[in-house]
């Protein structure tokens, strides 16, 4: 969705202000706030309508009827898709500190990880998080779609190690024709879809698998695009969770600071997530979806967009680094949503991009 078709320039200048003034104070922004502190050329009347509009679309919220206005986690995502500047100093200024950091001595590249994490979370004020790399990941040997009921086929994989695993997925309606033999041609049909999934999957490994990009589907398969990506999907799902792999962790004390973790409930909750659910955790900063950013090579989750009830006061930003064409590990941050966007973003894609230079 862009904001020129659901928001005016004014709507869009008037959010803008309110989610930046709301990341820098944590205090919820009323209308004579931002007539205070903004150049607006409208009246504080015009300026108090337009909140009570963006509040009724579902861009911000009301903590309190007598209290200003903060930003929904849809507020959230329209701000950092199409009102946010990235600030790319903040990218150049952790690339300075990690050559100067790690370039002038000896590491192993543990080592390089562990002062990136410690870098990246004390440069942004949050809980870095990244990933050992996978040097020598499971490559997929074989995968076949076989029939188990009328409405549901399952995906038997088979990876180098012989490692296997099954995935249910429902029967789409584009495999079932009126009109003919049903069993022998879903029997074709599902032959014919195995082998196209070997031609494109078999021999990669299990974090290339994680990050291709099906949008484009060969032109003979394209009234199953839907059906594959819909595998494709679950598949990612699976085998991210199956990936077995440490995580370096740094930064929790300065994070738990953030007034949206005065509740001591959801600080048990986050410290549990990391100290002990790293299985969970993992997964999602692994994955990055399709939709990523257009021209940004990040995964943002916000809020209610985390599957994990843990993190749905937070944001989890996240980018893989490669060892050359090859995704073998992944840069995060976490954060309380009120994050500072501007500057999160640029540091975890250029802590991603100099663990990148530094495997090649």
């Amino acid at each position: 969705m862009t904001v020129t078709t659901v928001l005016n320039q004014r709507y869009q200048e008037i959010l803008r202000a309110t989610v930046k003034h709301y990341i820098a104070t944590a205090e919820p922004v009323a209308s004579n706030t931002l007539v205070k502190e903004y150049d607006f050329t409208v009246s504080s009347a015009t300026i108090r309508n337009t909140l009570g509009k963006l509040e009724k679309a579902g861009f911000l919220y009301q903590p309190h009827t007598s209290a200003g206005r903060i930003p929904s986690d849809f507020g959230y995502r329209i701000y950092v898709d199409n009102l946010m500047i990235p600030n790319q100093k903040s990218g150049k200024k952790i690339k300075k500190n990690l050559n100067q950091q790690l370039k002038q001595k000896t590491y192993n590249f543990e080592n390089t990880l562990q002062r990136a994490t410690q870098i990246l979370a004390n440069l942004s004020g949050y809980i870095a998080l990244i990933t050992l790399p996978q040097t020598s990941p499971n490559q997929l040997r074989h995968l076949q779609l076989i029939q188990v009921s009328s409405r549901q086929v399952m995906l038997l994989v088979v990876t180098d190690s012989y490692q296997t695993q099954s995935i249910l997925i429902n029967i789409p309606h584009t495999l079932v024709k009126d009109g003919e033999e049903e069993q022998g041609y879903l029997d074709e049909e599902l032959h014919l879809l195995s082998n196209f999934l070997n031609s494109q999957l078999k021999g990669k490994s299990l974090l290339e698998v994680s990050h291709l990009d099906w949008q484009k589907v060969d032109q003979e398969f394209i009234n199953y695009a839907g059906f594959i990506k819909s595998l494709l999907k679950e598949l990612k799902k699976h085998l991210n969770a199956s990936v077995s792999t440490q995580m370096m962790i740094y930064g929790v004390s300065e994070m738990l600071r953030q007034p949206e973790f005065s509740e001591l409930q959801q600080v048990q909750m986050l410290l549990h997530l990391l100290e002990k659910e790293q299985d969970k955790l993992l997964p999602l900063i692994l994955d990055i979806p399709e939709s990523t950013f257009i021209d940004r090579r990040v995964a943002l989750k916000i809020g209610a967009e985390n599957p994990l009830e843990s993190m749905r006061p937070c944001s989890l930003i996240s980018a893989t680094y490669c060892q050359g064409n090859t995704p073998v590990g992944s840069v995060g941050l976490i954060g309380p949503k009120r994050m500072l966007y501007e500057n999160t973003i640029p540091l975890v894609e250029s802590t991603a991009d100099y663990l990148s230079e530094a495997l090649a």
